[in-house]
């Protein structure tokens, strides 16, 4: 059986999507299993053992096109030569029995199209973030009322290929020069992994996700001051000013960390105590390899997507607004993580 999963991005939503990659594995050993994805979250599948192709695909560009005609033109590796045409090609002579549309987007709905499998498994219109989703879908599930969070969602598409979930597993990828890398880092900061090190990530795609700097500021020094942490604010691609904003505070003991790859957040999620974040990749990325977290949700209901096994420690703003956390209740929940 040639299966093919469509879960194109973002990083947490990618994350939250490994666990039906792992179950197809277990359940269809034989299967080959094809992830198409976007080329910006592709590396978070490199080396994942569940698949056997990785398919990067550059939608974000395809929008950037100014016309048709653009469309048929390269667009910077989309894929093995960078043509949409080459692409709808390649899927093709993949000749793929099913395929699984894990997205629910117009856009993801047209490249389960194109895989030409006879077998199109998607979320019923009700669950698709855009309905016409489901026009690409010839077989649609409902997720059961017990599956309340995202990962749940996911793996109850499983269903008509009749695998089963079993155990929740979060393969993600290992880079040894960027775990001795950070090694190196934190030992020149006087840092020790997992000794209460607190890493703070302020940043989000959106700005609804983003807690506020100054507060975040102020938990850095409290943490410090009254819990004897150490604090590395973590950042990413035009955060580094945000980041330093909150490093720059009154609190000595508060750094800012280095540039990081993906590998080099791994590395650094996998030596945190604790991480506080948004609903944003490095959460799901830090929930996912088992460091505790402390979820700030305003606009998403931390209930569906909060971190995976840690739904308990996520804050949900009574507000629907991050203004609507206080710095009080976070050092509480991260004082409250790095108690043994």
């Amino acid at each position: 059986m040639r299966v093919a999963l469509v879960k194109l991005s973002s990083l947490g939503d990618v994350v939250h999507a490994l666990p039906v990659a792992a179950a197809l594995r277990r359940g269809l050993p034989q299967a080959r299993l094809t992830w198409i994805v976007e080329r910006r979250e592709a590396a978070i599948l490199h080396g994942n053992a569940a698949l056997d192709e990785v398919v990067p695909v550059d939608t974000r560009g395809w929008r950037r096109a100014l016309d048709l005609r653009a469309l048929w033109r390269p667009l910077g590796a989309v894929h093995a030569g960078g043509a949409i045409s080459e692409l709808a090609r390649h899927l093709r002579a993949a000749r793929f029995d099913v395929a699984l549309d894990l997205q629910g987007l117009l856009k993801s709905g047209v490249l389960t199209a194109m895989t030409g499998a006879p077998l199109r498994i998607g979320f019923a219109a009700r669950h698709c973030r855009e309905p016409v989703n489901a026009l690409f879908t010839n077989h649609r599930v409902t997720p059961p009322p017990e599956a309340r969070h995202v990962v749940e969602q996911y793996l109850a598409l499983l269903a008509p290929l009749g695998v089963r979930a079993g155990p929740v597993t979060f393969p993600l990828p290992a880079d040894a020069r960027a775990e001795a890398g950070m090694d190196d880092f934190l030992a020149a900061a006087g840092l020790k992994p997992a000794r209460r090190l607190v890493l703070l990530n302020p940043g989000a795609g959106r700005a609804d996700k983003r807690w506020a700097v100054e507060r975040f500021r102020a938990l850095a020094a409290r943490l410090v001051e009254e819990a004897a942490a150490s604090v590395l604010v973590v950042w990413g691609p035009d955060e580094h000013s945000t980041a330093r904003d909150i490093a720059g505070g009154p609190a000595p003991g508060v750094r800012l960390a280095p540039p990081t790859n993906l590998g080099e957040l791994l590395a650094l999620l996998r030596r945190a105590s604790v991480v506080v974040a948004g609903d944003t990749g490095p959460v799901h990325l830090a929930a996912a390899l088992g460091t505790a977290c402390v979820g700030l949700y305003g606009p998403t209901p931390a209930e569906r997507n909060g971190p995976w096994g840690q739904v308990g420690r996520a804050l949900q703003s009574p507000t629907g607004a991050l203004d609507g956390i206080a710095v009080d209740a976070v050092f509480r929940a991260v004082t409250e993580a790095l108690e043994p």
